[in-house]
């Protein structure tokens, strides 16, 4: 008798558990609230430096990298662009040509350390000539990123390119260059 009694509870203890896992499951809902957050640059642009340049009597070049790192947390979509504009290089009275700073090649982008971001998906083609002159003229987009595209931290990398003609004057050349991060492609 005992065994019957012992496989009666246990087909009561196993019963009752079939009668709990076949109630049905209570809806309900959450909500969240996602407030619009900056747009700029994490980290301001750092100042641009090429490397000493010797001249050969030849046309010579010189790289230097360039990195924008640009933060939108606006949650809009809207897509941003930087636009560049500079003074042309000079040294006492003599220039470089307005034509001398180039990009040659499409820019890199990463998203942040510690930041999941909609990588920016450029508009801008290359390769790019900065805009110089006496007085620094128009700006044009130098990196120009799509809607829905560019959310969150993410870092940009440009490669300049700066051509010194055969003619040119020995000096200590200096040009001013300004950045604007502007929100939409």
């Amino acid at each position: 008798m005992p065994r019957v009694r012992m496989l009666l509870v246990g087909a009561f203890v196993a019963g009752g558990s079939l009668l709990t896992t076949s109630l049905p499951a209570a809806a309900t809902s959450a909500t969240a609230t996602l407030s619009q957050g900056t747009f700029g640059f994490v980290n301001p642009p750092a100042a641009t430096a090429f490397p000493s340049i010797t001249l050969t009597g030849a046309d010579v070049s010189a790289n230097s990298t360039q990195t924008f790192d640009v933060g939108d947390a606006t949650g809009s979509g809207a897509g941003w662009n930087i636009t560049a504009t500079s003074t042309t290089f000079t040294a006492g009275s003599h220039t470089l040509p307005t034509t001398a700073v180039t990009v040659q090649s499409v820019p890199t982008v990463t998203c942040d350390a510690g930041a999941t971001c909609t990588v920016a998906t450029n508009g801008t083609s290359y390769p790019y000539s900065l805009p110089a002159a006496a007085t620094a003229p128009t700006a044009t987009k130098i990196f120009s990123s799509a809607a829905n595209t560019g959310l969150g931290n993410q870092t940009i990398t440009l490669v300049f390119k700066l051509s010194v003609p055969a003619n040119a004057f020995a000096g200590n050349y200096s040009s001013t260059w300004t950045y604007t991060l502007v929100s939409g492609p």
